[in-house]
């Protein structure tokens, strides 16, 4: 017998961690070649991490809601025949180690640190990874400070540097513009006085609202849910919304899909549908203005170099999320056709990994999907501009000829673009649409793949 050290795999350059949501596999089970073991999530992305060997799991080395480090032992399976793939490692105690060494460094900044106590997490809306929460316990910070502390992580999550700079000057100037936390307030009698630590009482969970009438139904949101909210907070309270629209005529493109489609997916083996079409447009339009494919990070934009284009997608339980294209604008319509196909159906499958949603740098969302005419998107931080599709209709319209003006029926569709008044005023974000919308009307008709 042999024992296989299964290990969280490399989810992506821009991936270091992940939280375990779930064990599918109990100690004991026989385990096939790729079947899922656990369930991980980053702060984006759930996802699952199957056995690369056939065997029986005999060990986990981490229990649900611990954080795991790329390339760390999760679990040992024991395999038939072979030797030991690799020397077992102490992962469980590696990562006990690593939160004590990280609070033990904050301390040296502190005067005199808060005994530890238990806070309850449910009385926030926002999602900390444990090795955060295991500070904040060690630190006796509260839920109200720690919901304060500003994120430099990706898409304001708030890290373990973001803590420890607040540990650090927590005795300088107050967090939060409130009444001091029980924490907060003994924190500072302890500073001065040099006291033994004290104990205080963890917060009262919030209470599961009660139906009047006994009969609505109280569905306590998801973890995706939760976070889809978060982010969507966190998006109005920081940009400056404001939106503009345009009507659009894509006759050309709807007539030169119809005629190509078939011939495109028994050549390319892709489905030819209007999103690539519109993303190799968008990409097209944000060469032209590059001052819509930035970022904002304080007082500074940061101009991006390469174009990664976001695309609302649905997942199996009916959430949105956006898988980004990367460099969407070196893309021919075969390669678009090829990654929007691609992304759209992993989605689906809930089969995305962390690095798919990573690096975005403008995003395209298709509400006429749902039939929605046109609607009011809200920006996906930390970019500066979201554009909305709206549904094709077949309209009347006036038609300009040299012979005169007629009336005829043409497919238009408005177009909704939202962007952040903070650095994009109205004339750059009209121009903007405008130009998108001028390349979907001079969509040429005898174009190839």
């Amino acid at each position: 017998m042999a024992r296989f050290e299964l290990k969280l795999p490399k989810m992506g350059e821009s991936v270091a961690e992940a939280t375990i949501t779930n064990w599918l596999k109990e100690v004991g089970d026989k385990i096939e070649a790729d079947e899922a073991v656990l369930e991980i999530a980053t702060d984006k992305v759930d996802s699952e991490v199957p056995s690369e060997v056939p065997g029986v799991l005999v060990e986990k080395l981490f229990g649900k809601d611990d954080l795991v480090q790329v390339g760390q032992t999760i679990a040992i399976i024991e395999t038939e025949g072979g030797a030991v793939t690799e020397t077992i490692q102490e992962a469980a105690p590696a990562a006990v180690a690593e939160v004590t060494k990280t609070v033990e460094s904050a301390k040296e900044y502190v005067a005199a640190p808060v005994a530890a106590t238990k806070q309850d997490f449910s009385n926030s809306d926002k999602f900390y990874s444990p090795l955060v929460r295991n500070i904040a316990k060690e630190e006796g910070i509260s839920i109200a400070e720690l919901d304060a502390i500003p994120g430099s992580g990706s898409d304001g999550r708030v890290t373990k540097n973001d803590v420890l700079d607040f540990i650090a000057n927590r005795g300088k100037a107050p967090a939060v513009a409130e009444t001091p936390s029980p924490v907060a307030a003994i924190s500072s009698e302890v500073s001065k006085t040099e006291q033994p630590k004290q104990a205080v009482a963890a917060p009262q969970p919030k209470a599961m609202p009660v139906s009047v009438n006994g009969q609505d139904e109280i569905i306590e949101m998801d973890r995706m849910r939760k976070l889809i909210s978060g982010y969507m907070m966190k998006s109005i309270q920081t940009s400056a919304h404001v939106q503009s629209f345009i009507e659009v005529d894509v006759t050309n493109i709807w007539d030169w899909r119809e005629k190509n489609k078939n011939a495109f997916e028994k050549r390319e083996g892709e489905k030819l549908t209007f999103t690539p079409i519109f993303m190799e447009i968008v990409a097209k339009a944000l060469k032209d203005f590059p001052m819509m494919n930035i970022a904002v990070d304080g007082d500074y934009i940061i101009k991006k170099k390469n174009i990664n284009l976001g695309m609302a997608a649905a997942l199996p339980n009916g959430n949105l999320i956006v898988p980004v294209i990367k460099n969407a604008d070196q893309l021919n319509l075969i390669g678009m056709a090829k990654a929007v196909n691609d992304l759209g159906n992993r989605a689906k499958a809930g089969k995305l990994k962390p690095d798919d949603t990573q690096g975005g740098t403008y995003t395209v969302t298709n509400v006429g999907t749902f039939g929605s005419v046109f609607g009011t998107p809200i920006i996906n931080q930390p970019e500066v501009g979201i554009l909305a599709l709206g549904a094709i209709r077949k309209v009347p319209a006036v038609i300009e000829t040299p012979e005169g003006d007629f009336i005829g029926i043409r497919k238009k569709m408005f177009l909704s673009h939202s962007y952040d008044h903070r650095v994009v005023d109205g004339a750059l974000g009209g121009s903007f649409v405008k130009r998108v919308a001028e390349y979907m009307e001079a969509f040429d008709e005898n174009r190839d793949f």
